[in-house]
Order: structure tokens, then sequence, then C-alpha cells
């Protein structure tokens, strides 16, 4: 197991490999989560959402810090030579991820009445009762996942993922469509939709524990030199004290959602005084939007999964500045992806929601625009928080999401209990909370890092390739959606509303990838850490 020549090239590769996957898994993740929304409807889509925030808080208090605090463990025992230890690692965490992911599991199996009615949907049972033994599953391919990103390794990951949605598309999209052609209603149907994600997370796992027996019986095994392996209990310790840390902070982002769910619609109902059935639809559109607002973050996560292994073995070697360039790195592509991301989904807010969820309630295109730009600070603190647990301040990103967490419950209560607002409330709390978090994450990295990313140049080009690709977007979507409507065309249909809207994103990435090259926001050096880089650059004449 050695180290690849350049580990910034290991990283970014890494990263593009896990990019891809993403870029597929919500490509088949959008053909099934669109029409499985239009099927269910607002909402069947409440039920879908609710049982789905009550796994993601079980998962995250399970599994969250765990399989980060296991790939740098393994990164750095790698680094060292320390062969057996990291086998020891794996075996301890692996136990540790099956004890935790049963309780989750038991949790939702025992009590989804009680889970179902704590969050005031009690037609949620079904749904959490389905996707109750998900929770193991997750933990137990959380575990191999996390190994094997150690070793840089990003197979597995990636093949997995692209199971769970697979198995999603062919079997949630059925179940739901023929439990609702039979008449079962839609709490049912909601529940089918959930059982193909159970058996999706089954089928990953059993994948994952292929690809390690194969790659284990492949490897060459020449005859181990002695070595001392820490205990399973000291193991266990150096894991919990590395994990514990990220799982809470990285529950209380997912608590901040499920106290989306609790007060979103209690607030609409017994504050801003919408009917259940009403506040049911607003929170249904509402979730539909956080779909398109946690796209862009997706493509974050492999980043902060390359990252954290690759920055821990240079400072297991001490060797600062270039764990900085990992960093530096990793914050740069976050805002080359992220900040036209946001920008994109607050601009052409309006099409996308039309196109993508015709019929839906008016108000969604309004929340968009907020969560669109919150979207950006999501992808900002999840690049930063990396970069903390990586340097080894797991604790940090904890005060800094509670702080944020502060602030989207107070401004939640407040927002969404006025009538005027309700829905577009919590998507106006998100962008508060989220650049709260980003803020203070950047500041602790300046003050408290020692030869830490140098940040200043990392925001400003972005940004302002960003401003023109968004003008662009503008003028082009209303310019075409003009010429349309000069030949005729009715550009109010969902048809010619996804031609112009098509129109205006192409022409946007065009003028992006012109601006970022002109104001030099993108380098030789960067380009030449991906494949090809070299080639590109010598034909766009980008210098250093």
């Amino acid at each position: 197991m050695k180290e690849t020549p350049n580990k910034k090239q290991s990283f970014i590769q890494g990263a593009a490999m896990l990019a891809a996957t993403v870029a597929v898994v919500k490509i088949v993740g959008a053909i099934y989560k669109i029409p499985l929304y239009n099927i269910l409807g607002d909402e069947g889509t409440a039920h879908f959402t609710i049982a789905y925030s009550i796994f993601s808080v079980l998962l995250t208090l399970s599994t969250a810090g765990l399989p980060v605090a296991l790939s740098r463990m393994v990164a750095a025992a790698n680094a060292k030579g320390r062969h057996m230890q990291v086998k020891r690692i794996f075996r301890v965490a692996l136990a540790a991820f099956f004890v935790l992911g049963a309780i989750g599991t038991l949790i939702m199996l025992l009590f989804p009445q009680r889970l179902a009615a704590a969050m005031d949907n009690v037609e949620a049972a079904r749904s959490i009762l389905a996707l109750s033994p998900a929770v193991v599953l997750v933990c137990l391919m959380s575990a191999y996942r996390g190994y094997t990103q150690g070793l840089s390794d990003m197979v597995p990951t990636s093949v997995s993922q692209i199971i769970e949605v697979l198995c999603k598309l062919v079997f949630g999209l059925s179940l739901a469509w023929l439990f609702l052609k039979k008449g079962y209603g839609l709490p049912t149907a909601s529940a089918g939709a959930i059982i193909g994600v159970t058996i999706g997370e089954l089928i990953g796992l059993l994948y994952c524990m292929f690809y390690k027996l194969k790659t284990d019986a492949s490897a060459s095994s020449p005859t181990p030199l002695p070595e001392l392996t820490d205990s399973r209990r000291a193991t266990l310790l150096q894991l919990a004290k590395i994990g514990i840390p990220i799982a809470v902070s990285s529950s209380v982002v997912n608590l901040i959602a499920l106290a989306d769910a609790k007060l979103i619609l209690n607030r609409l109902q017994y504050a801003a005084g919408f009917t259940f059935d009403e506040a049911k639809v607003l929170f249904g559109v509402y979730s539909k939007v956080q779909t398109l607002f946690n796209f862009p973050s997706a493509f974050i996560v492999p980043l902060t999964i390359s990252a954290i292994p690759a920055i821990s073995v240079y400072l297991t070697k001490r060797e600062n500045d270039k764990a900085r360039g990992i960093a530096e790195a990793s914050i740069k592509l976050t805002n080359l992806f992220a900040i036209p991301a946001g920008v994109g989904l607050a601009v052409l807010a309006y099409p996308i929601m039309n196109v993508l969820y015709p019929g839906s309630h008016a108000t969604g295109p309004a929340l968009l625009i907020w969560l669109g730009a919150s979207s950006y600070f999501v992808c900002l603190m999840l690049s930063t928080n990396a970069v903390l647990q990586a340097y080894g301040f797991e604790r940090f990103p904890i005060y800094t999401i509670i702080a944020g967490g502060a602030v989207k419950v107070a401004l939640n209560w407040i927002l969404v209990g006025n009538p005027q607002l309700a829905a577009k409330g919590a998507a106006i709390a998100s962008l508060a909370c989220y650049a709260v978090i980003s803020a203070i994450n950047l500041i602790v990295l300046r003050v408290r890092i020692k030869g830490g990313p140098r940040l200043a140049r990392l925001f400003i080009k972005p940004l302002i390739s960003s401003a023109f690709m968004g003008l662009a977007a503008v003028f082009v979507y209303k310019g075409v959606s003009v010429l349309a409507l000069s030949a005729g065309l009715d550009t109010q249909s969902r048809l010619w509303m996804g031609v112009c809207m098509l129109a205006a994103i192409v022409i946007a990435v065009v003028v992006y990838f012109i601006a970022i090259v002109l104001t030099k926001a993108i380098t030789a050096d960067d380009l030449a850490l991906v494949p090809k880089g070299s080639k590109i650059s010598r034909f766009l004449r980008i210098k250093m």
C-alpha cells in the first residue's frame, strides 16, 4: 500500500471519481424523485420526507463521525506502514458500526407510530417501518467505505452508491406506483417508495463485502514484519475520540432538518392559521425544493471524503505546506462549483420549478431563490468542516453548527408563523443558518490553524465569474422567451419553458468557463491535476 507520487493529484482524482458518481446518482435520482413526487403529490411527499428525516437523524447518530474517523486512522496507519493496525482498525470499526446501526433499526422498528406522532404526521408510520432495516445496513456499508477511502480507493463508495440509486429507481418507483394503483392510499404508496431504499442499501452492502474479499484475496501477501498493534480498546477509544465530535456536529445538521419538519408543520397550523391539509401541502413543496437545494452539496461531499485522508497523510509526515495545498484546493474547488450552482438555482428558480414540478404550489420558485442562495453556504460549511476535522479540530464544527442551528430555530419560529411568509420563512432561516456557520468556520481556520489556507484569493474570482454567469442566464432566458413568444409559441408551457431554460443554462456555463479563464480563477497548476489538463491549459494559453 504505497502512497501515490503526487498526493494532491490522487486527491483530485479520487474526488473526480466520486463527483462523476454523484452526477450519475443525481441523474438517476432525478429520474426517480421527480416522477415519484408527482405520483405521491405534495401530501404523499410529506410522508416520505418525514420518514427520511427520522432515518437521517438516527443514521447520523450511528455513523456520521465514524467513517471519517476510520478513513483518517486508516490513512495515518497506512502512511506509517502499520498494515496490521489497518486491519485491526477496520475490524473494531465494523463491530462498533453494527451495534450502533442495530440500535437505530430497533428504534424505528419498535416505535414507528410514536415517531410519526412526534412529527405531527401519524400517516408517516408505515414509511418509517419500511425504512427501519436500512439503518443497520448503511452502518455496515459505511465501515467498508471508510476503510477503502482511507486507502484512497473510491471504487466501492462509487459503485455502491450507483447500486443504491438504481434499486430505488427500479423497486421504489414501481412499488409506489403499484400500491397507489391498487388503491392502498398515499401512506402505503410512500412506504413502497421507501422499500426501494432499503433494498438498495442491502445490495450495496453485499457489493462492498464482495469487493473487499476479492481485493484482499488478490493482494500480494509478503511475510509481514513483526508489528505492535494497538489494543482493541485503544483503537475503539481513538475512533470515538475522533468520531464522536464529528458525529455530534453532523447530527446537529440533521436535527436542523428535523426541526424544519417539526416546526414548519407546527407553526403553519398554530401560528400562521393554515389547516393541517394546507400545512402538509406547503411542507410538501418545501420538501421538493429541498431536493434541488441539496443538489450542489452532493458534489462537495466527494471533496470532503477525499480531502480528509489526504490532509491526514501529510500532517502525519509533518508536511504542513502540502497539507495546506490540499485544504486550499478543496475550498477553491468548492467555490468554483458551488457559487455558480447557487446563483443558477436562484436566477432560474421560476422555470426550474415549473418544468420539474408542474402544478406544485405557487410558492415553490420563491423558496428556491432563498434556498438556492443558501445552498452555497451549505457547500462551504461541508468543505470547511472537513478541513477542520482533518487538522484535528473535530470539536469546532459542533459549536459553529449549534450557533447556526439556534439561528435557524429562532427564525423558523418567528418567520414561518407569519402568514405572509409561511414556508418562505423557513428558507430565509436556512440561508441565515448556514451563512453563520460558514463565516465562523472561516474565522476559525484563519485563527487556529498555523499555515492554514489563504482564503481571500479563493473567493473573489469565482464570485465575479458567477455574477457574469447569472446575468447571462437571465438575459438568455428572457431573450429566448421573447423570441419564442413573438413566434406565437406558448412560453408558459412546460415544453417551451424547458427549452428556454436549457438554452440559458448552456450559455451560462460557457460564459462562466470563459470568465474563470479570463479572471485566472483557474490556473495551469489546477488543470495539471486532471486528465489532459496540461493540453487544455496550453490550448487556452493559461499560465501558472
